[in-house]
This record gives C-alpha cells, structure tokens and sequence, in this order.
C-alpha cells in the first residue's frame, strides 16, 4: 500500500517542481539593465514653451538697458524635439550649466527645481547638461526630481561661450534675452538663488 501510495505521489511532486522552476525569474544582466534605463522617460520638460516669454512675466526693459546677447548657439533639448536656438529663448529665465559628475552641482539642483516651482509663470527654469552621458543625466533628473527643461551640450560650447572654467555655472537673463549676471561662486541655495534673481532679474521670489 506505501509503495502504492508513493508511485501515485511522484508525478504529482514533480509536476509541482517544474511549476516552481519555470516561474523562477532569471536575473537580468547588464545589458538588460541598461535597455530598461534607456526606455525610462526622461523626468525633463520638453522645451517648446522657452521660445516664449512666461506667461506671468514681467514687460521687458526698454532696448539699450545694457547686458549681452546669448551666445549664438543651438543645443538638442534632452526630450528630443526641435534643437533651441539659444537666442531665441525669452526671458527672464535662470539658465543652469551642470552634469551629474559635479558634485557641487548635485548639491544645488534641488534649489533650482524649487525655483523652477516657486516662480512658475514668471521665468524660465532651464538646464544645460554639460559634457555628461544621457543615462547619467537622466539618473541625476530622477534622484532630484528635476521636471524643468534640459538642454543637452556634450561638447561643453556654452560653457566655452561664456568663458567659465568650471561648473556649475548660473546665468541670468532677463527678458529681451540679454545677459545679465554670470554666477560660477560654487553650490547655490534657496536663499542665495533668490537673491540673485531679485538682484539681477528684478523678481522677488519666496524662499
């Protein structure tokens, strides 16, 4: 009767064993891993509304109130899209050069996307991702939780463009898209941040 009994149980374990083993999940390698970062959506903005002024913005300054036009440059915005003519963006707008590999620039993108939330509507927020790879970059929007747009500039030409040694770099333009104020004094914070902005743009934003 045992004998009976264990012959009857085999097939009814080993059908349970298979079951188990061909729901096992394999572990996916590097490659794998890679594929499914690059398939995340970017955390950026796309960068179709910098060509026009804040919906909330201030009128601009007369013509001749002094400053320099933005380099004359075009850089691939990090969703994709129409590439921005660098020129074309209408202020005010904050303008932040960083990469993920910068350590005083980790530190200080949260504050610009509080900047970006805090004066939405009154000026531009906008990244340049500088000399970086995609995936890091992407890496960086995610951790921070960066939703303002990003420009994309491998090759370092804005940084080159506005002489900058180093980053992170700040730039401040107001709303006839000239330069106001370079900053490069290292990490930025809240306070600081809308200082410079109140200082050079002339808004007032809570910190």
């Amino acid at each position: 009767m045992n004998r009976r009994l264990a012959a009857l149980l085999v097939p009814v374990l080993l059908a349970v064993a298979g079951c188990t083993a061909g729901t096992e999940e394999k572990d996916p390698g590097p490659s794998d891993r890679q594929q499914a970062a690059a398939n995340r959506p970017s955390p950026f903005q796309d960068c179709s509304a910098l060509g026009t002024p804040p919906a909330s913005a201030a009128p601009a300054p007369p013509s001749g109130a002094g400053g320099q036009a933005l380099p004359e440059l075009t850089l691939n915005c990090f969703t994709g899209g129409a590439p921005v003519a660098l020129r074309d963006v209408r202020g005010p707008a904050v303008i932040n050069v960083w990469a993920s590999w910068c350590p005083p620039c980790r530190k200080e993108l949260p504050a610009f996307q509080r900047l970006s939330e805090r004066a939405a509507g009154r000026l531009h927020v906008i990244g340049v991702n500088n000399q970086d790879s995609r995936e890091a970059a992407k890496g960086a929007g995610e951790d921070f939780g960066l939703r303002f747009p990003v420009l994309f500039d491998q090759g370092e030409s804005f940084k080159r463009a506005l002489r900058a040694k180093g980053i992170p770099v700040t730039v401040f333009v107001d709303g006839q898209g000239r330069v106001r104020h370079v900053d490069s004094s290292g990490a930025l914070d809240d306070a600081r941040l809308a200082e410079l902005v109140r200082q050079h743009l002339g808004l007032t934003v809570p910190t």
